[in-house]
């Protein structure tokens, strides 16, 4: 397929600014190349079409591109790269600086930190009265499936933190967002304990591969 050269992607970039460019040609900029009957665009736009988004696309294993011509080692280290530049910029930015005016700045930093991790990671983000961040900690670390929380260290390093709000959040490694009957169970264990000391949770978010579930969205907190 032949692209006129004033819409290719660098080209288009240089002359309108990043925003302007879709996310099959912001992708099609790190692959660089395509193949020899294939366009690097159209290698993009079926990649993104064939994963359903960027997120799917960039936290996909290799075993899930074994049978995508044109994707191969060199291909894959760099969309591996491009994911984990992501995960490195948001831990440098510092969630600090994010605020809940952008409640989708917040749920990206939780899946730059949790998608890709191997273990069940249980995540707790400090508020003040403001809603302003304060820190964020990974208090809770366990296994391919299941992860040990404890009520009582949440409320306490919120009592030490002087915080006054709380956004709960862990992964699930097999992929799948949606929460168990076990993560609904110590959601409200955590929300009674908070509520005790007078500290609100504000949501409770399960991160998967590509897609996420909130609990305040689905009316559960």
């Amino acid at each position: 397929m032949d692209w006129d050269k004033s819409g290719l992607p660098r080209e288009k970039l240089l002359k309108f600014g990043v925003s302007s460019l879709t996310d099959v040609e912001l992708l099609a900029l790190f692959l660089r190349t395509g193949l020899r009957d294939v366009n690097v665009l159209v290698l993009a736009s079926g990649l993104l079409e064939k994963f359903g988004s960027l997120s799917r696309l960039l936290s996909a294993d290799y075993s899930q591109f074994k049978d995508i011509k044109g994707i191969g080692e060199a291909k894959y280290t760099q969309l591996n790269a491009i994911a984990e530049l992501a995960r490195r910029y948001y831990a440098s930015r510092g969630v600090e600086e994010i605020t809940l005016k952008s409640p989708d700045t917040v749920r990206e930093f939780i899946q730059s930190q949790l998608t890709t991790a191997e273990r069940e990671i249980f995540m707790v983000i400090f508020l003040d009265n403001q809603h302003r961040i304060i820190k964020h900690a990974a208090m809770f670390s366990g296994t391919l499936n299941h992860v040990e929380v404890h009520p009582r260290e949440i409320v306490r390093e919120a009592m030490k933190s002087n915080a006054a709000a709380v956004i709960l959040a862990h992964n699930h490694p097999s992929g799948r967002a949606e929460p168990s009957k076990a993560d609904r169970a110590i959601t409200e264990r955590i929300v009674k304990a908070c509520l005790f000391m007078e500290i609100r949770v504000l949501d409770h978010l399960v991160i998967g591969r590509g897609e996420y579930v909130s609990f305040a969205e689905r009316g559960w907190i």
